[in-house]
């Protein structure tokens, strides 16, 4: 069987910060490089046309549609998502190149590993966090409805196999910008709980689901193992469940 080519496809906006690396490290897999860009404001465009990848302006209407957008966009039918914050690892492109080489099934899922504020975190459920990123486009689509997009497989598809390897994964430089990001995703969650149907909020919700957000990720996944950047994920993890659901209170409320 020839080895099938594979587009390697990234939504952006204002990713500056983050894109050369992510394109340079997924070019030695890459028959074809497409971002499709939200109109960014930086020199997020400018910077991935230099690296030879093809641009497409798209403007952002949730990461479900974009990244279904961007998925129509690639020239091939096999396609390797990444997210501009990604770096793929030597082992990992070692093992596309096989899979490249010898296709099998739908597609294949990849560990992610996070780099928290400069410490790269192992427990507390946040690693191998494997994401089904590789696949054969005419075999599944994004599926989700404001937050949490993930890939999904035709009902009579195989399921996914692993790929030796990880995706670095740089997600937040400071604890500031984590809970920015948080208030941002909890509205976004309370958006999609009351879109839902969701409008009863009980102190069950506002009190224990917090607390047990930190138990079990602190304690019971061992996130204390990885020393400050376990115990940051862990509050601020908690205090997201809170956030939802406080969100979602006020707007029934209102």
């Amino acid at each position: 069987m020839p080895q099938v080519p594979l587009s390697v496809v990234i939504i952006t906006f204002n990713e500056e910060a983050n894109i050369a690396r992510c394109l340079e490290a997924a070019r030695p897999v890459a028959d074809e490089l497409v971002v499709v860009d939200s109109f960014s404001t930086d020199q997020t465009v400018v910077i991935c046309r230099q690296l030879g990848a093809r641009v497409i302006q798209h403007a952002f209407e949730g990461y479900v549609e974009q990244k279904n957008y961007a998925t129509a966009q690639a020239q091939h039918h096999h396609v390797l998502q990444l997210d501009a914050d990604e770096v793929l690892t030597e082992e990992l492109r070692y093992s596309i190149q096989a899979a490249k080489a010898n296709w099998q099934g739908a597609g294949y899922t990849l560990a992610r590993l996070t780099n928290y504020c400069g410490s790269w975190v192992r427990h507390g459920g946040w690693y191998p966090d494997r994401k089904l990123r590789l696949y054969d486009r005419r075999l599944g689509r994004w599926e989700g409805l404001l937050l949490h997009e993930r890939y999904e497989l035709a009902a009579n598809q195989p399921t996914p196999l692993p790929l030796a390897g990880d995706v670095l994964h740089y997600s937040y430089n400071s604890v500031e910008q984590h809970v920015q990001q948080l208030n941002r995703f909890t509205s976004i969650a309370a958006d999609e709980l009351w879109l839902r149907g969701r409008r009863d909020v009980s102190i069950f919700q506002l009190l224990l689901k917090p607390w047990w957000k930190f138990v079990h990720g602190y304690f019971l996944r061992l996130g204390f193992l990885d020393g400050f950047a376990g115990l940051s994920i862990a509050v601020i993890s908690a205090w997201g469940v809170f956030l939802k659901f406080a969100k979602l209170k006020t707007r029934t409320a209102a």
